[in-house]
């Protein structure tokens, strides 16, 4: 039987390090993905709120058109949009959604449909599309989805992810584990 899958695209199915090297450069700094403890980028740059949203808004075009792929997710959603319908679901703001379908096709990742909502409150969509499963990178996102749905959602293990879980939030460490966890659910 198909399932409907929920699934956030930053974080997720691009690398979470995306991000890094565009903050390196603009902002002088030197952090990796170990650096980045909260989800909250502003205690890591040294600029206004302000500026930092200026910055982000000028340069979402060119960080989305060259994020790489998390390891193993092309593979993994290519197998699973042979059985089930995939609802990628994200933050990005709407006027970013030619880029967003762009970057699929140029990975040749399969979508049934793309959702952006221009914020991080996925709840709504999770609903409105009534997803069976969801797959995240941000914490709360992540347990509000489990806890307002009733449906398991994967967390995808960052450092800046790492409060605890409630039971029905699966925390793997990449798309391999996911797809394990998802064969066993499935059965």
């Amino acid at each position: 039987m198909k399932k409907r899958f929920g699934i956030d695209i930053d974080g997720t199915v691009t690398c979470p390090s995306s991000m890094v090297p565009y903050l390196n450069e603009a902002f002088d700094l030197n952090i990796t993905l170990k650096d980045i403890k909260q989800y909250d980028l502003m205690p890591l740059i040294p600029t206004s709120e302000e500026e930092f949203a200026e910055w982000f808004t000028t340069n979402e075009p060119r960080i989305y058109s060259n994020s790489p792929l998390a390891k193993g997710a092309k593979d993994i959603l290519s197998n699973w949009t042979v059985e089930h319908e995939l609802f990628f679901i994200s933050a990005r703001r709407n006027h970013l959604l030619d880029i967003t379908k762009n970057w699929f096709n140029k990975h040749q990742i399969d979508f049934d449909h793309v959702e952006l909502i221009g914020s991080h409150d996925k709840l709504a969509a999770a609903k409105k599309f009534k997803v069976d499963i969801f797959f995240e990178d941000k914490h709360d996102n992540a347990v509000m989805i489990h806890e307002e749905c009733g449906i398991p959602v994967v967390l995808f293990d960052t450092p800046y992810n790492q409060d605890p879980i409630p039971k029905g939030v699966i925390r793997v460490k990449n798309w391999y584990e996911a797809n394990q966890w998802v064969q066993k659910w499935n059965q």
